[in-house]
């Protein structure tokens, strides 16, 4: 796959917008090479590349759009896709949402590549397996994980004079170590813009101690109790939240920020005073585009909790001007504030609780409380007089990222950390919650 610079994408960009005859065009390319390696039962099983480039072109006439994609960028191509789109905007309904396309917009690098990461080849994914797997067969452990990695480019561009490109790169690690018998499991997740910030050799050791200490699991009894949350086992349930600020959803009494009676929960204190929570496309752990490659808006550093109380809601731009507010892009990442103390720190000011290292198999029980519900895996620890007493079986919770956050007892250091279930990158504290919910036993390890 070729990465098309600034210049070259421009080139394809004002081609496309040439070819149109709609009152309005956007184009959006993107392009990436991603590469990846799998291993199972400490044994590689599958490892690939894949290439691939993008074009998508919208065109409207008045409230009617359509739109088509294409992969090749020869000017017959290019037409002929513009065409495409016009036909269908013809044919197509007037959405009485549509808003006209935006106007210039001024775009932040946030830089995103890194040539680190650009240079990761086979070679390098092979070696990240054969770390797992050499460290699996040294403990008498079956391990199993994914690592990948891409490098690619984004452009956009419209009839309105917007135009914008980045590169970009990131990759990720899983990797689960299981014991021979399958009594012992433990995992870890690491993710990274910049290779140069990755230890396969740290992450390994993180999954190899897990399962080797979760071995001989007791069973105690479901309750509320005081859990350490590490990162990766917050992350999959706040990260829900963090993604349902929308002030629609809210106005329209269909998300937890709706307010009873009507309107919403904007300026309310709904959680502890020690949590904050932003968005910042150039952050250094988590840069991101700096642009929302759905409305076009550029990004900007935003709060959402400010000391505890709802900072900010998201408006698309149609709910924007029907309500007489300033529209806002949507958020590429989340960044959460912490304390100092390490996750032995915390663990170590806890008279009685239990660590949960990871959260899985999540699911909605309310949206309007953001009740949800999931189990732990992968090591679950009792914890007493600050230290870690015996491994734990499993546990079914019923829980609501708004009551966690509203439980805090004490923040750790945060870290980069990503999640399955959400569309963004995140930084997380480790967190010491009180009175979490564990519902019920689970027999998985």
């Amino acid at each position: 796959m070729k990465q098309l610079n600034q210049d070259e994408a421009k080139r394809i960009c004002d081609r496309v917008l040439g070819f149109s005859k709609a009152d309005e065009c956007s184009v959006a390319i993107s392009g990436a090479r991603e590469g990846n390696i799998r291993f199972a039962r400490n044994s590689v099983s599958t490892a690939g590349l894949t290439e691939d480039q993008r074009l998508n072109v919208t065109v409207a006439f008045g409230k009617r759009q359509g739109t088509a994609s294409i992969n090749e960028f020869d000017d017959k191509s290019l037409e002929r896709a513009v065409r495409r789109a016009e036909d269908i905007a013809r044919l197509a309904p007037e959405n009485p949402e549509a808003m006209p396309m935006i106007g210039k917009q001024e775009f932040k690098s946030s830089g995103t590549y890194f040539a680190s990461t650009a240079a990761i080849d086979p070679d390098y994914r092979a070696d990240v397996a054969a770390q797992a797997i050499a460290a699996g067969r040294k403990n008498g452990l079956v391990t199993a994980g994914f690592f990948n990695d891409s490098t690619g480019f984004e452009t956009i561009a419209n009839s309105n004079g917007v135009f914008g490109h980045r590169e970009f790169t990131d990759l990720g690690f899983t990797c689960t170590a299981r014991t021979e018998d399958g009594r012992g499991s433990g995992w870890v997740t690491r993710s990274a813009v910049d290779a140069k910030r990755f230890e396969a050799r740290e992450a390994i050791e993180v999954a190899m101690e897990k399962a080797l200490r979760s071995v001989d699991a007791k069973a105690l009894e479901p309750g509320r109790y005081t859990v350490i949350l590490e990162p990766a086992a917050t992350s999959e349930i706040v990260g829900r939240m963090f993604g349902a600020f929308g002030a629609r959803q809210a106005d329209e009494g269909r998300s937890f920020l709706a307010k009873k009676g009507g309107g919403n929960r904007l300026g309310e204190k709904l959680f502890d005073e020690q949590v904050n929570v932003w968005a910042d496309p150039w952050d250094k752990d988590v840069p991101v585009s700096p642009w929302d490659s759905g409305s076009m808006l550029a990004r900007q550093r935003t709060d959402l909790i400010k000391d505890g109380r709802v900072a900010s809601l998201d408006y698309s731009r149609f709910w924007a001007q029907k309500n007489g507010r300033a529209p806002t892009a949507r958020h590429g990442n989340m960044i959460m504030a912490g304390g100092t103390k390490s996750l032995d720190e915390l663990i170590a000011g806890t008279r009685k609780g239990i660590v949960v290292t990871r959260t899985w198999y999540i699911r909605q029980v309310d949206p309007q409380s953001l009740l949800l519900t999931g189990l732990t895996r992968d090591g679950t620890f009792y914890v007493e007089n600050g230290k870690i007493k015996y491994p734990i079986k499993n546990f079914r919770f019923n829980e609501s990222p708004v009551t966690i956050l509203n439980n805090v007892d004490e923040l750790g250091k945060p870290v980069v950390i990503g999640g399955d279930e959400v569309a963004f990158q995140m930084v997380l504290p480790p967190m010491r919650i009180r009175d979490f919910n564990f519902t019920s036993l689970s027999d998985a390890v």
